[in-house]
């Protein structure tokens, strides 16, 4: 066999495994700042609890990938300053984001790294590298389920309108 067989972390990363493993870790970290401001936010308990969920991920993710890029010999994107706590009602009402808002870009960044875990997987010929963007993906879809149904029970998903055929209107 040739280099790419035996030990996959014998393996070098290929140009694509290291640009998007980089780009997935800045965002990750991106995500888990803009995350900890949200919580600054939020005022519903179990928004807060996945929000809090969604910062452990994240920096589960940034510490799996962080070693991966640096065992590989490749350097790591700036991280930004860990986003203090702050009393919700210190921040202005017409300045705060609304629970609903906060849900919904949260179920936003869940679907945009779901199809970033895909690509990576797909894309990567090293076998440790498809797996643990595996294992993100898979904590991404149960995240997400878990805010959809937030959003289900609190009222704040809004859905597009309905299709109704109208082969039923008959």
């Amino acid at each position: 066999m040739g280099i790419l067989s035996g030990n996959p972390k014998n393996e070098p990363m290929h140009y694509g495994e290291v640009f998007g493993t980089w780009s997935f870790l800045l965002t990750a970290k991106g995500m888990v700042a803009g995350y900890q401001t949200h919580l600054n936010h939020a005022g519903d308990e179990d928004l807060q609890k996945l929000l809090e969920e969604a910062i452990q991920n994240g920096q589960q993710e940034i510490k799996q990938i962080e070693t991966l890029l640096k065992e590989n010999g490749v350097g790591l994107p700036p991280s930004p300053p860990e986003r203090p706590k702050a009393c919700l009602d210190d921040i202005p009402v017409g300045a705060r984001f609304q629970d609903p808002e906060i849900a919904a870009a949260l179920s936003m960044d869940i679907a945009a790294g779901l199809v970033s875990c895909s690509q990576l997987i797909g894309q990567s010929i090293r076998e440790d590298v498809a797996m643990m963007f595996g294992q993100f993906h898979v904590q991404k879809a149960t995240l997400g389920a878990k805010v959809l149904r937030l959003n289900k029970e609190k009222g704040w998903l809004i859905p597009p309108p309905l299709h109704h055929s109208k082969a039923e209107d008959c």
